[in-house]
């Protein structure tokens, strides 16, 4: 029994595989990685960096599939057990409130958050730049792509799996037309999805934590718990020899998810094994996606490693909130309502 409530649905299906005994951190890896490999279908080259959510008993998935052409796009993708997939060969079709095509020049790094009883995307596509894009679907069969939230420069959207005081809520990190060196995490709020504002920061990127001293960005969709919003997110360092993508994560205030409750100085998964150093991009783990199952407390946590492939790992809610209240630091004004 964990002493950790997750307020999300019972998935006696998650997948799963017990803590090795020789693992020292809070997160482990599936031992069968990657799930996805090179090469996934045709016309497409790598699979990564993607979204998945329970549906009807088994689970869909939104992808990041990059094109031999080189210009990645989302695709579809079904399994019974959420680590065997198959998938829909033609990218998705998005359209307008009308049913007309509306399709993004390029679309990449999704995520796939259910609110009530719609399903939304949200991905980084081009508005006269990096921007955040937007769409909804209630039977993954049609795909309504909505106005995109914000302006330019902006990526890592990622939004609450429920309403808060009424709004949806979206975090995502805003940028300029570099690549991303303005590297904070902030919160946004809309009462129709339309209209955005109370705009707050939220997280600062780490100070003396090397491994997310240069930018970090929202990962799976916030996981709802009695100590507050377990989010995992992504943390970069840049080296000599180029970034270094690692996993973080942090608890968040239940109404205010403005206010950092608590955020471990470490990071809970770095690249160490080969497909996750050796790759398109080296050295990345890059968090999108999170199954849950509240009467366990397990925790399935969906990465891209190295641009190349897609890697599962696990952990549980007693585990992952205990880990980051011991190791709670606080970075700059994250315990804030970060309003200036």
């Amino acid at each position: 029994m964990s002493q950790v409530t997750m307020y999300t649905e019972n998935l006696p299906n998650i997948p799963w595989q017990e803590k090795p005994t020789d693992c020292p951190g809070p997160v482990w890896r599936y031992s069968e990685n990657p799930i996805i490999r090179r090469n996934p279908l045709p016309g497409v080259a790598r699979i990564f960096n993607s979204a998945v959510i329970p549906y009807q008993g088994e689970f869909i998935g939104v992808f990041r599939g990059e094109q031999i052409n080189g210009v990645p796009q989302l695709y579809l993708g079904y399994s019974k057990d959420a680590i065997h997939w198959t998938y829909e060969k033609e990218k998705i079709a998005f359209v307008n409130e009308k049913g007309e095509s509306y399709m993004p020049r390029y679309a990449y790094d999704p995520r796939l958050i259910k609110v009530e009883d719609t399903y939304y995307i949200i991905w980084c596509t081009d508005f006269y730049g990096a921007a955040l894009g937007l769409a909804k679907t209630n039977d993954f069969k049609t795909f309504i792509r909505l106005e995109n939230p914000f302006i330019p420069f902006n990526r890592n959207g990622v939004m609450f799996p429920r309403k808060i005081n009424g709004n949806f809520v979206l975090l995502s990190r805003p940028s300029d037309s570099g690549h991303t060196p303005f590297g904070d995490v902030f919160v946004s709020e809309s009462p129709d999805l339309v209209y955005w504002g109370k705009h707050r920061h939220v997280m600062t990127r780490g100070y003396n934590q090397w491994w997310q001293s240069l930018k970090i960005g929202g990962g799976a969709a916030p996981i709802e718990t009695s100590e507050g919003w377990l989010l995992f997110y992504h943390g970069v360092i840049g080296t000599c020899n180029g970034y270094v993508y690692s996993m973080g994560a942090a608890i968040l205030d239940i109404d205010n998810p403005s206010i950092v409750k608590y955020r471990s100085g470490n990071f809970i998964l770095t690249p160490e094994m080969d497909y996750e150093e050796k790759g398109f991009v080296a050295n990345v783990v890059f968090p999108c996606a999170a199954l849950t199952d509240a009467a366990s407390g397990k925790i399935a946590i969906y990465y891209g490693a190295a641009d190349s492939y897609v890697g599962l790992a696990f952990t549980t809610v007693d585990e992952i909130v205990t880990y980051i209240i011991e190791n709670h630091v606080a970075n700059g004004d994250d315990n804030t309502i970060g309003i200036l």
